[in-house]
């Protein structure tokens, strides 16, 4: 923590100053989907845009990749302190208790805040904007939030329908306390849910609704289940009016934007979301074809692998956007800072 300056000053803006991701080992790809499933490689791509997906190995958790992308964060900072470790997740090791105090012990960082974020897949634009509050309210100086995901811990294997979308990884940045009007500063954020449709993405078994009942779930409440229909629709509505929200209150236009990065969820959602702000399609930052859809850490990733790629630099005008379960989405702008570049995200 530290101290709040006397007298009156503007609140600190949370400033992007480090960066990192890892993904597992184990590469999957549409070939190998189809030895088990009913498709193909022509049927996957045509729907989903996605060639190849990473997944955990026996016994490997949520809070294994996100130590490791925690820590080359730091590094990519310059730092080996934080004040707060967030990790959004919709995967945590365990039911209780929270997966980031011991992602927070095993990085070295004793006595740090630590806590989950559980928005499903807009986990990371929700992670930023409390790591942000943590900072404006002189909480923590510097913030360290991961977003982590092993979705092929709760997807069924069989599943034709989210066995092809869904890999696994994890994404991190450090934020510290800065100007707003620094490159790095993050802000302007719209966050929004909408619980009525809390039962387009689910899993259905494992918490106090179904444990209060008697006897033992069945296969189908123990897995992953998405409405797939009903959720494309929902995220491109969702995703272009935060959006929409989020540029007007910054007083920015589509103009203004030099890199869309939405939630890597599938390659025809980031496209229409593109197509509905009037954003040409070669702006929208993609990521998905490559790694799958990754949940909280698809955004984090997504950077990283542009910031090495030298998509982004030092200045481009960023607008990131997510859905997910709960129904939950949220928006937020940044301005690109100079960072080393960061380290393969693949193994």
């Amino acid at each position: 923590m530290f101290p709040t300056p006397a007298g009156p000053s503007v609140p600190s803006s949370a400033v992007l100053c480090g960066l990192g991701g890892r993904l597992p080992s184990r590469a999957v790809t549409n070939a190998h989907l189809a030895r088990r499933l009913d498709t193909d490689d022509t049927w996957i791509r045509t729907r989903t845009g996605i060639r190849r997906r990473y997944v955990v190995d026996p016994g490997q958790a949520t809070s294994d990749l996100a130590v490791e992308a925690g820590r080359r964060a730091l590094a990519s900072a310059g730092v080996d302190r934080v004040d707060a470790v967030v990790v959004a997740t919709t995967t945590p090791d365990r039911p209780c208790p929270a997966t980031a105090p011991a992602v927070a012990a095993r990085l070295g960082q004793p006595g740090a805040a630590a806590y989950d974020v559980g928005a499903v897949c807009t986990g990371f634009v929700y992670g930023l904007a409390s790591s942000a509050g943590l900072i404006a309210a002189g909480v923590a100086e510097r913030v360290l939030l991961i977003g982590a995901d092993t979705y092929s811990t709760i997807v069924d294997p069989l599943d034709r329908a989210n066995a092809i979308i869904f890999g696994d990884g994890a994404g991190a940045v450090v934020l510290r306390a800065g100007r707003p009007d620094e490159p790095g500063a993050v802000g302007h954020f719209d966050l929004g849910s909408d619980g009525a449709h809390e039962d387009l993405i689910t899993v259905a078994a494992g918490g106090s609704r179904q444990r209060s009942r008697p006897g033992e779930p069945g296969r189908e409440e123990r897995h992953f289940a998405m409405r797939g229909r009903e959720v494309y629709r929902h995220a491109v509505t969702r995703m272009a009016a935060s959006a929409r929200a989020t540029l007007s209150g910054a007083g920015w236009t589509t103009d203004d934007v030099d890199h869309f990065v939405p939630h890597q969820a599938n390659l025809r959602i980031l496209h229409s979301v593109a197509d509905a702000l009037a954003l040409p399609r070669e702006r929208c930052v993609t990521h998905v074809e490559s790694v799958g859809n990754t949940g909280a850490a698809s955004i984090p990733l997504a950077l990283a692998d542009a910031a090495r790629a030298g998509t982004l630099r030092p200045g481009h005008r960023l607008l990131l956007t997510a859905f997910g379960g709960g129904l939950t989405w949220g928006s937020c702008l940044l301005t690109w800072p100079e960072l080393p570049r960061p380290e393969r995200i693949t193994p």
